[in-house]
């Protein structure tokens, strides 16, 4: 069969047949039989067919004679065709992309097989000229493009003539997470490391990636300066801000730099990707720092704000943030007030702002006060209804009797309940004309029912004075008559302090005896001469009715038993004791009242 021939055989006997046909056209030579006539022709058939000394490794270009279904004739001008295996040649569509009469560049594998034919390699020449190529990318650093085809351990594989590896550190700027987004893609690579006899390449896209964005850098850094508007692209959001690619560099645009108005997170107004206009507010040369500013661009709403929102205007708006001082009221872009919890209510005790709204709510308010300045508005609730306070002050005047129930005790007094909603306050120091409290809780639980007496009420201040020693007249207020000076009691002692006894005249009248007028003998503390609870005749020799004390002597009874001259001695001792006793009872009532408050 012709197809088991090799093409050398084919063409001389092509040849022959010829020779033979001419020669029925002429005489035949006498001197020449067919046996010699062969002879000389297979000389110059082969010196004709013999145009070049082929080797194994040399890489040749020939042309595609025929394509079968497991392998490739290609005509490389050699005495035979040569043998390619189908399979090196790449599938476009699900067929092999050759066809006869295709150029083709091979390298020869094998001079004869078995058959006599040559055998060729397309891959094997593909590789000598891609490791060709790729030696000379990597001693001159040269940019080589390849397609990334898998991921490999590390790292992605890429095709670039061979395989080449491309670590996971060297694919972007930023680490990569997700490689498999970057398979069947075509990037430009750098070779940074190249060894052929080990067949190991390896690339970097991050060098390009980084002398590019350095070439950037340069141009944005001589362009950039405070004030100026620069495009740029969001290229990672925080829970304070973003970072956007100037070209080259990152500048950050900071959350209260979004807008005039209230941004809980910058994925509200911005997306990764999103081109935005900016200006540059800050920009710091030695650290290369650049701040950023979006709402800048825009006029500030608080430049009007006085003329939009006068005090006294009302106004409806939605509440945006509740606290537990007050809520928070937009009431136009970029422009918020606050409702702080006093002016939510004329009477319930607001303790959070959530008793009264919520986020979301539309309310009603006026504008209390505006503070341009520190970008504050005050806003109230409460004034857009009736105060109550003011009927209060009618219907209750100073001296009114009214009874009521402890809603609550406190360090300092106890309130009351008025009406529904106002209580009013009994302060400690109006408990009682003569009796010592150290705590509203001695004489008072939540829930009790008392009288009590009006004392005053303050619009202003929103509060509700009451008393309850009111009801009482002021035992003091005739305590001349009743202890007057020189007069002689019978006191219990009810306390000792280095500089004197306290004394109980009657229940809540206490007197003060100095140490110096306990006794005519010398002591150094009270206590070596009277103890708590003991009993001891004294003579009242100083009342003070607006300081509420009383000054008493024990060593004033004795002498004046012993009968003594005593007359000199008393006006000696009432001159003193308005000043020692005085100094020393008035410090100690001082203390006293401020232990109560």
């Amino acid at each position: 069969m012709a197809k088991n021939l090799n093409k050398a055989e084919l063409e001389k006997q092509k040849v022959l047949a010829f020779l033979d046909a001419e020669d029925s056209k002429i005489p035949a030579n006498p001197g020449m039989n067919n046996e010699a006539r062969g002879s000389d022709f297979d000389q110059l058939f082969e010196a004709s067919v013999k145009e070049q000394d082929f080797k194994v490794g040399d890489v040749v270009t020939g042309s595609v004679v025929e394509v079968q279904s497991d392998y490739v004739l290609v005509d490389i001008n050699y005495k035979s065709e040569g043998l390619i295996d189908i399979n090196e040649f790449r599938m476009v569509d699900g067929v092999r992309d050759v066809k006869p009469g295709d150029k083709v560049e091979v390298l020869i594998d094998r001079i004869e097989n078995e058959n006599g034919m040559i055998v060729l390699s397309k891959d094997k020449a593909d590789m000598l000229r891609a490791w060709t190529d790729i030696s000379k990318a990597a001693e001159n650093e040269e940019v080589i493009e390849g397609t990334v085809v898998a991921k490999v351990k590390g790292g992605l594989s890429v095709d670039i003539g061979v395989k080449a590896f491309l670590p996971g550190s060297q694919i972007d700027l930023r680490p990569v997470r997700n490689m498999d987004v970057y398979i069947g893609k075509k990037y430009k690579f750098k070779v940074i490391k190249f060894n052929k006899k080990r067949g190991n390449i390896v690339l970097s896209r991050r060098a390009l990636l980084e002398e590019e964005r350095e070439n950037l850098k340069t141009q944005t850094l001589d362009a950039m300066k405070e004030g100026s508007i620069v495009t740029g692209v969001v290229k990672n959001i925080t829970d304070y801000g973003a970072f956007i690619d100037l070209g080259g560099m990152d500048g950050l645009l900071h959350i209260t730099d979004m807008s005039w108005g209230r941004v809980k997170h910058p994925s509200e107004i911005l997306n990764v990707g999103d081109e935005i206009q900016v200006k540059v507010l800050k920009y710091d040369h030695e650290k290369e720092r650049v701040s950023l500013g979006m709402k800048q661009l825009q006029t500030d709403p608080w430049e009007s704000v006085k003329l939009q929102y006068p005090s006294g205007k009302k106004l409806s708006g939605k509440v945006v943030s509740v606290a537990e001082y007050g809520a928070f009221v937009e009431l136009g872009e970029g422009i918020e007030g606050l409702i702080h919890v006093s002016e939510m209510s004329w009477t319930k005790r607001v303790k959070h702002a959530n008793q009264i709204v919520n986020v979301g709510d539309n309310v009603d308010v006026v504008v209390l006060e505006v503070d341009s300045e520190n970008r504050r508005i005050s806003l109230g609730m409460k004034q857009l209804q009736t105060n109550p306070w003011v009927e209060m002050k009618e219907s209750y005047p100073p001296g009114t009797i009214i009874e009521g129930e402890v809603k609550s005790v406190t360090d300092f007094g106890i309130f009351v309940g008025i009406e529904e909603g106002i209580d009013g306050l009994v302060h400690i120091s109006d408990f009682s004309w003569t009796k010592r409290v150290n705590h509203p809780s001695e004489m008072f639980t939540k829930g009790t029912k008392i009288r009590v007496v009006v004392l005053g009420v303050d619009i202003e201040n929103e509060r509700f004075s009451l008393g309850i020693k009111q009801l009482e007249s002021d035992p003091w207020s005739n305590i001349e008559n009743k202890y007057a000076i020189g007069t002689q009691h019978e006191v219990k002692v009810t306390k000792t302090a280095d500089f004197g006894a306290f004394v109980e005249l009657e229940s809540d009248i206490e007197g003060l005896i100095h140490i110096s007028e306990l006794t005519t003998e010398k002591i150094n503390h009270p206590e070596d001469f009277v103890k708590v609870g003991g009993t001891l005749r004294a003579e009242v020799i100083t009342i003070d009715k607006d300081a509420r004390k009383i000054g008493l002597s024990s060593k004033l009874v004795k002498l004046r038993d012993q009968k003594a001259d005593v007359e000199d001695y008393v006006k000696k001792a009432t001159a003193t004791s308005k000043t020692s006793f005085g100094d020393i009872f008035g410090d100690q009532l001082k203390n006293m009242k401020s232990d109560r408050e």
